[in-house]
């Protein structure tokens, strides 16, 4: 498809806004978005005056310039206005219930046992199970929605729920560090557990955001699919290996680095793992009517490859767990294809797939070159060394070509179509592999979270 056919198909900001839609349109700023800065604004000089203690200089200046980015951010997108101030005005309930009454400044970790809500909701740990049971319940929602309109709507609000869900737990988990003692707390980034929970939200938020954008919940089947993925191994890694349970970091994680290296890092993976899934859906959609077997069959190999990845990383033997998981993921995929007829027709046309596909790349790419740099800074902070070809540090290098190799060819080129979309899932593999296969088989420096 040429660069002139694909603008002239693809919906723009001008042709929503002269059709009356405004799902992407952000307005200008009214009241409302200086109320929620101002109340963003108190929130931080209130964690400034009663957690002084427990941060340092840059990370103080993190929180400042974390208001302004926020309050432009829930300007952007404004559901994240709701996102934010409902879990965190459940995060602060959490907080005071750990401290009993007694002020926001004091708790008592135990008392997530013997207090009903804490137990059962807002503690880390419960509300991050309540987020995996909510995100696989919404694929399956997403997936009966190709044939029931409310099953999809319940999709996107079970999705919504879990969200809010993992994030109290997130913001939560970040407290009871604290109270289990002054050197263990830190932000809930430092491990794979933890980041995992960090890759579902932002791969869902994101999600979330483009389902509004184009209209369709057509999509949420398939990028609900990677999510469930990660909730497997999320529990699995939990249940097996204690990981829910907070440690101390590491010498040389205790930097505030790591504030801004592994959140920009997580947008790039989540949004290359949207635009992987999108490409899937893309070449259901192109596929749809065929009825050539041999063309399925690099998509069922692809698919059944990104499906064993996990078996592969999950541990060094084999398991019962992750034979299942293979073989139900290879189901997965053969049941979609071999439905495809049905579920291409309710897809968004193969010029929006292919939009969103770029859109989500080219933010994840941003994301990942910044994520990349101050990865670089915070070395040779720690190592004394911007770059050491370090296992991880070749494949975040490897990563990086390969979506920097994908973005010149579409812009240069004018890539479009199955190439894209193959090309984006074998992104997914390269992606997935950096992300866990170099924990698995590869030590070196970036070894924490090791399998």
């Amino acid at each position: 498809m040429s660069e002139s056919t694909l603008a002239s198909t693809t919906p723009s900001w001008e042709s929503m806004a002269v059709s009356g839609d405004s799902r992407g349109l952000r307005g200008r700023p009214d009241w409302t978005d200086i109320a929620f800065f101002l109340l963003l604004a108190v929130g931080a000089f209130f964690a400034l005056q009663n957690y002084d203690g427990a941060m340092d200089f840059y990370e103080k200046w993190i929180l400042i310039g974390a208001v302004p980015f926020f309050a432009w951010m829930a300007w952007l997108w404004r559901p994240l206005r709701s996102l934010m101030v409902v879990s965190g005005g459940l995060a602060l309930l959490a907080i005071w219930l750990y401290s009993g009454g007694g002020g926001l400044h004091q708790g008592d970790i135990t008392r997530a046992e013997t207090v009903f809500l804490l137990k059962y909701l807002l503690s880390s740990q419960s509300a991050i199970l309540w987020m995996c049971a909510l995100f696989v319940a919404a694929t399956v929602a997403y997936w009966i929605g190709f044939v029931s309109k409310t099953a999809a709507w319940m999709g996107t609000g079970l999705t919504w729920a879990a969200v809010y869900a993992g994030t109290i737990g997130m913001l939560v988990r970040w407290r009871e560090g604290h109270l289990l003692g002054p050197d263990i707390g830190h932000i809930p980034v430092s491990n794979l557990y933890e980041v995992f929970v960090l890759f579902a939200l932002i791969t869902a938020l994101f999600y979330l955001y483009y389902e509004r954008r184009y209209a369709t919940r057509a999509l949420g089947g398939f990028v609900l699919l990677v999510i469930a993925s990660t909730v497997v191994f999320l529990l699995w890694y939990s249940f097996t290996r204690d990981a829910f349970q907070i440690q101390p970091l590491v010498p040389a994680l205790k930097s505030w680095w790591m504030k801004l290296h592994v959140p920009a890092n997580f947008i790039g993976y989540g949004t290359f793992a949207l635009s992987a899934m999108v490409g899937f859906a893309y070449l259901v959609k192109e596929h749809g009517e065929t009825r050539s077997i041999k063309k399925l069959i690099p998509l069922f190999v692809l698919g059944a490859v990104m499906c064993a990845e996990p078996f592969m990383f999950g541990s060094r033997q084999l398991s019962v767990t992750w034979m299942l998981y293979f073989g139900i993921g290879a189901i997965v995929v053969g049941t979609i294809l071999a439905l495809r007829g049905p579920i291409s027709r309710k897809l968004p046309s193969l010029e929006i797939l292919d939009d969103i596909m770029y859109r989500a790349i080219a933010v994840g790419f941003a994301f990942f070159t910044v994520a990349t740099i101050l990865g670089a800074l915070w070395a040779a902070d720690a190592w004394g060394s911007y770059w050491q070809w370090d296992p991880k540090e070749t494949w975040a290098l490897i990563v990086w070509l390969n979506y920097a190799a994908w973005l010149h060819m579409r812009l240069i080129k004018g890539l479009r179509g199955a190439m894209a979309a193959y090309w984006a899932l074998a992104g997914l593999v390269i992606t997935t592999f950096a992300f866990l296969g170099v924990n698995m088989f590869l030590s070196g420096l970036h070894s924490y979270g090791e399998l």
